[in-house]
C-alpha cells in the first residue's frame, strides 16, 4: 500500500476540512444542545459530492475511491460526528448498497436524489428486541398480488425522521434465522409508516435516531432489493463497508481530542509553567497521539483492500473494533489533560466522549466484532 495520497485525495481531504471548519465544527456544540443538527448542511454536503463519493456518475454520483470516502468521513468525524452519521448511513449503508444490489430502475430511480442531498435515505435492520440477533428480526412482508404487506417495528435508525427511503429488511417467508429475510426500498412517506424520534441520548444527540413502525404498509415487489430471501446478505455486505465508515469517524473523533488536549496543554499554567510541559500530561497526549495513528492506518488499509478488489469484511471489523475503542480512550485523555474544564461543554472533550461511546455499540457491537474476527481466524463459527 502506498501511503503517500494522490493529489486528487488530498485535494477533497482539504476541500473537506475546509468545509468542515467553516461549516460544521463551529456549530457542533450548539447543535449538540439542542438535539438537532440544521437540517440545510445536507445540501451542502450534496453540493460537494461528499453524499455521492464512490457512486459512479452515470447514476447522479461523483465517483472517487474509498479512501477519498475515508479521508471525508475522517474529517466529518472530526467536526461531529452528528454530522459524520448522515453521510455514513444515506451514502455508505443506502445508497452504495442500491449501487451493488439495485436494479437499473432502482438506481435511477434513488441514486441521483441520495447523490444530490435532495433525499436522505436510513438503514431499517435493528429492532426493538434484535440488535446483534439481527438474522432472526420479527418485521415481516407478506405477499399479496404484485406487492408486500409490511409490519412491524425498527428502532435506533438514524436519518429516520429525515429519510425519505427506508432501506429495510423483513421477513418473506418461514425459513429459520437470516434465511427468511428480504430488503426492500421503501419511500418514508408510504401510508401505515410513522416515526418517533428519540431524544435523550448520550451522544451522537444532534442526529436525527428515531423508532419506525410498520401497520400493514403496502410495498411493491419491484421494491424488493436484490433476491427474495437474500435480504441478510445484501445487509452484511452493506456492514462491512459500513465498518470502515464508522471506523473513519473515530479516527476523526480522536484527531478532535488530540487538537483540543494539544491546544489546551498548551495554554493551560499549572506550577508556574504550561501543563504540555509535565510529563504525565505529555504521557496522556502520546498515547492519544498513538491510538490517532494506529485507527487511521488500519481504516486505510480497509479502503485500500476494498479499491483493489481484494477480501475485507476481518480487516473492516478489525479497524472498527480498534478505532472505536481507541476514540473513547482518545477522548477520555484529552477530558483527563482537561480536567475539571472538560466536564463542562465549553470545552469539547466531554461531546467527543459521548459520541465515542456509541461507536463501540452500532453497526456491531465490539464484542460482535471479536466473535467476527476470531471466527475468520480459527475458522470456527462462534453463533
Amino acid at each position: 500500500m502506498n501511503l503517500e495520497l494522490s493529489e486528487e485525495q488530498s485535494a477533497v481531504r482539504r476541500l473537506a476540512r475546509e468545509f468542515t471548519d467553516r461549516e460544521v465544527a463551529p456549530y457542533a456544540a450548539e447543535w449538540d444542545r439542542a438535539e438537532s443538527v440544521d437540517r440545510a448542511i445536507v445540501k451542502k454536503l450534496g453540493a460537494l459530492g461528499f453524499l455521492g463519493l464512490t457512486v459512479p456518475e452515470e447514476y447522479g454520483g461523483s465517483g472517487g475511491d474509498h479512501l477519498a470516502y475515508v479521508l471525508v468521513t475522517e474529517e466529518l468525524g472530526r467536526a461531529d460526528s452528528a454530522v459524520r452519521g448522515i453521510v455514513s448511513v444515506s451514502l455508505g449503508l443506502v445508497a452504495k448498497t442500491i449501487a451493488a444490489w439495485g436494479t437499473e430502475e432502482q438506481k435511477r430511480s434513488w441514486l441521483p436524489r441520495l447523490c444530490s442531498g435532495d433525499a436522505l435515505g436510513c438503514f431499517g435492520l435493528t429492532e426493538p428486541g434484535t440488535g446483534s440477533d439481527a438474522g432472526n428480526l420479527t418485521t415481516r412482508a407478506v405477499r399479496e398480488g404484485d406487492s408486500y404487506l409490511v409490519s412491524g417495528s425498527k428502532m435506533f435508525i438514524t436519518n429516520g425522521t429525515w429519510a425519505d427511503v427506508v432501506l429495510l429488511f423483513a421477513r418473506t417467508n418461514d425459513e429459520p434465522g437470516h434465511r427468511g429475510v428480504s430488503a426492500f426500498l421503501v419511500p418514508a412517506d408510504s401510508p401505515g409508516l410513522t416515526r418517533r424520534e428519540v431524544h435523550g441520548k448520550l451522544g451522537l444527540r444532534g442526529q436525527a435516531t428515531a423508532e419506525l413502525a410498520f401497520d400493514s404498509v403496502r410495498v411493491p415487489a419491484s421494491a424488493m432489493l436484490g433476491p427474495e430471501g437474500k435480504g441478510f446478505s445484501v445487509a452484511m455486505s452493506a456492514l462491512a463497508k459500513g465498518r470502515m465508515s464508522v471506523a473513519a469517524g473515530c479516527v476523526g473523533i480522536a484527531q478532535a481530542a488530540l487538537d483540543a488536549a494539544v491546544s489546551y496543554a498548551a495554554q493551560r499554567e499549572q506550577f508556574g509553567k504550561p501543563i504540555a510541559h509535565h510529563q504525565l500530561v505529555q504521557e496522556l497526549i502520546a498515547d492519544i497521539s498513538v491510538d490517532v495513528d494506529a485507527a487511521r492506518l488500519l481504516t486505510w488499509r480497509v479502503a485500500d483492500l476494498i479499491d483493489r478488489g481484494q477480501p475485507f469484511a476481518t480487516e473492516s471489523s478489525t479497524a472498527k473494533l480498534f478505532a472505536s475503542e481507541a476514540a473513547v480512550r482518545a477522548a477520555g485523555n484529552a477530558l483527563q489533560v482537561h480536567g475539571g474544564y472538560g466536564y463542562i461543554d465549553e470545552y469539547p472533550a466531554g461531546k467527543l466522549l459521548r459520541d465515542a461511546r456509541v461507536m463501540t455499540l452500532y453497526e456491531g457491537t465490539s464484542q460482535i466484532q471479536k466473535l467476527l474476527i476470531g471466527r475468520a481466524r480459527t475458522g470456527v463459527s462462534a453463533f
